[in-house]
């Protein structure tokens, strides 16, 4: 809802755009044909509590294996938490980030009377960043995180124009991102390879509001959801100086791959944007 709530503040501060900025304008004329737009705002990461890492010990492709320890405990009873850990303990971890992100963007809209359709190609970047940790009775850390170098979507539009000058839609498509991965652990003694950056592919939807402030330049605000999936990333866990006979990843099988519990990357974005129409 605090998403919500800020969209309608922000539109309504949006509409208090002085009057004299739509005199002499032929308002028929808005919301028909190409346009580009540039904008930027603030992506924020969605609740994802319960999130863990599951392993598959046996490296057959199959996860929620439990790694276990040579006396038959869980080595991962210590448990795990929804962002980035702080030490070798499961004592609290670090808020996933909120971050900014700018965009440019190509799209086409076709008015018909007071109802317009569109789409919309759009790529951009987001600083968001989304984490999860473990903690194994070593004790040790282990923690995987993930942001998108850059992200991009193909979407339709639908709106509604009172008479023209301002138009209020609602939008939706797919979407693409390509993750950045990083796994940062206190383990030393085992070896960890990963595949690094993935491809994630998913939708977006949401709504916003137009104003032109001239015949061509014209002012917006949008809020987007955003969910992608990755399950790809996997990090590789081998012997690296460990004892096969005493390590609890190496037990069953000599290695273990570790994943996200949550392969979904999701965001709420809030956002401006400043349109030119030809």
């Amino acid at each position: 809802m605090k998403f919500v709530a800020l969209l309608a503040v922000s539109t309504a501060s949006m509409f208090a755009f002085p009057a004299i900025a739509q005199d002499n304008r032929d308002a028929s004329q808005d919301f028909d044909g190409p346009y580009i737009s540039i904008g930027g705002g603030a992506s924020l990461q969605g609740s994802d509590r319960g999130e863990t890492l599951i392993f598959d010990t046996d490296q057959d492709g199959t996860y929620g294996d439990q790694v276990t320890t040579v006396g038959g405990t869980d080595a991962f009873s210590p448990g795990f938490c929804n962002g980035a850990a702080t030490g070798t303990a499961n004592l609290g971890c670090r808020n996933d980030k909120d971050g900014p992100e700018y965009f440019g963007r190509l799209g086409y809209d076709k008015r018909m009377g007071n109802f317009v359709l569109g789409a919309v190609i759009e790529g951009g970047r987001s600083e968001a960043r989304d984490s999860v940790s473990g903690f194994s009775t070593t004790p040790a850390s282990y923690t995987m995180s993930r942001e998108a170098d850059y992200q991009a979507n193909a979407r339709l539009r639908a709106g509604y124009t009172p008479g023209g000058g301002a138009l209020f839609y609602v939008t939706g498509g797919g979407a693409y991102a390509r993750l950045d991965n990083k796994f940062v652990t206190t383990n030393t003694a085992n070896s960890f390879d990963d595949n690094g950056k993935t491809n994630a592919w998913g939708y977006t939807v949401g709504g916003g509001a137009e104003v032109m402030v001239t015949n061509n330049i014209g002012l917006g605000l949008e809020y987007l959801y955003t969910d992608v999936k990755d399950k790809d990333y996997v990090v590789n866990v081998g012997a690296g100086t460990a004892d096969p006979a005493t390590n609890p990843f190496l037990l069953n099988g000599g290695g273990t791959d570790i994943r996200r519990s949550d392969p979904n990357f999701q965001t709420h974005s809030v956002r401006g944007t400043l349109s030119y129409r030809f």
